[in-house]
């Protein structure tokens, strides 16, 4: 069977295959005879008178409030309606309405408790934001949404707020005599600005009167000025031009000279340069040709002598590679001869050596005898024990020499007569 509602009201289905139940807010809906059941809750807006009588408030005095709520059950958000379903479900919509105003009627009495008289009637919109703002979070819970709040009315029995408004109305009393007096004071003051301002536009027009007289007799005056050097002007400037006249006659003049001196500078500058070519061609370019020629001897005479020390060097190199090498075989030589002589001597020992001085005493003997024989007058003296002439000269000789054995052993410490002996 089909069942229908409309956008105020929504159909809560349950039974068989409607777990959870199904909610439809404004449509329809096929439901099983037996097997399933549908319920409705509305969804109209409700309209609630909240009261509060004689609530205490911060400073304790005790006023009645009276506000006027709309509220509503959100048909379109499924867990708003759906806490709504578990809690309203069955009831009535004056059940509801009952319900949602004793929660919010205990929102308003908190929210009083805690302003004072002046800041609930002095300023409603921020009482009325609070109460909204606070019953809408806890209605939202149980599904329901506050559309709107607003104060209707706020009373007492004690004439406080009376009381409040006198003293409104003698402060507004008040403002007003103020206000009064300063528009009496700022009248008096407007009228004595204009009989200033008055006086002052009279000053002021004699003031310009009088800088208009001024004004023209300064322009009068240099008005008269320039007349006069106009005047002036006009004599000055026939003698300016008679002088000018004479210039220009004296300017032509020396123009006329100084053309004159300058064809006479062209004609010394073509002689001076007719002068030039001529010794240019007579000595200078002679001189040239003799100073090439030089050069180029000099030059030839410079690379001969180059050649020449480089053939020199290269001499002297070869002669002295030469000389070095002869220097080196020579050495070669002598240090092969010493070497053997070196072994002989050490195979031979003492017998060497004393054969070495044999064949050197011949030239020991030579040089002793040298500067006998370099003597030209020899003068010999005998004492008459011993012998004269050539004989004692050649028994000196031979004195020297028999002594040289005894000087080689002392300086050799070789014995020549014991090695003859032994040999």
């Amino acid at each position: 069977m089909f069942y229908t509602c409309g956008p105020n009201e929504a159909m809560v289905v349950s039974g068989f295959c409607r777990s959870p139940p199904l909610m439809i807010s404004g449509g329809r809906v096929f439901v099983f005879p037996c097997i399933q059941q549908i319920q409705r809750i509305s969804l109209n807006t409700l309209t609630l008178n909240v009261k509060s009588d004689k609530v205490y408030t911060r400073h304790g005095v005790p006023i009645s409030v009276t506000g006027i709520a709309q509220m509503k059950i959100q048909g379109q958000n499924k867990q708003m309606l759906a806490a709504a379903c578990q809690m309203f479900l069955g009831k009535s919509e004056g059940e509801i309405a009952h319900i949602a105003l004793e929660t919010l009627e205990g929102h308003q009495r908190a929210i009083i408790a805690h302003l004072t008289v002046e800041e609930i009637y002095k300023d409603r919109k921020k009482f009325s934001e609070q109460v909204f703002k606070v019953a809408s979070s806890d209605l939202v819970n149980m599904g329901i949404s506050v559309v709107s709040y607003t104060l209707k009315d706020v009373h007492d029995d004690q004439d406080y707020l009376h009381s409040l408004g006198k003293a409104r109305t003698a402060q507004v009393q008040k403002d007003a005599r103020i206000g009064e007096a300063m528009n009496k004071r700022d009248a008096v003051i407007r009228e004595a600005n204009a009989i200033q301002e008055k006086i002052s536009a009279q000053y002021m027009n004699e003031i310009e009167m009088a800088k208009a007289q001024r004004d023209y007799e300064l322009k009068k005056a240099v008005y008269d000025i320039e007349v006069f050097t106009k005047k002036a002007e006009s004599e000055m400037a026939y003698q300016l031009q008679v002088a000018k006249t004479k210039q220009k006659i004296e300017e032509e003049k020396m123009q006329v000279l100084v053309v004159e001196r300058s064809q006479q500078i062209t004609l010394q500058e073509q002689e001076i340069t007719r002068k030039e070519k001529e010794l240019e061609a007579k000595v200078k370019k002679p001189a040239e040709a003799e100073r090439y020629r030089l050069e180029k001897l000099a030059e030839a005479e410079r690379l001969q002598l180059i050649m020449e020390a480089e053939a020199e060097a290269e001499s002297i190199k070869m002669r002295g590679e030469a000389e070095a090498y002869a220097v080196e075989a020579k050495g070669r030589a002598e240090a092969e001869q010493m070497a053997k002589k070196a072994e002989a001597f050490q195979h031979y020992k003492e017998g060497a050596m004393v054969d070495m001085l044999l064949e050197k005493l011949p030239l020991m003997a030579e040089e002793i005898s040298k500067p006998l024989s370099a003597t030209n007058k020899v003068t010999m003296v005998s004492s008459g024990g011993s012998d004269i002439g050539a004989a004692k000269l050649t028994g000196e000789v031979l004195d020297i020499m028999t002594k040289l054995p005894e000087t080689i052993e002392k300086l050799t410490g070789v014995s020549i007569s014991q090695v003859a002996r032994t040999g």
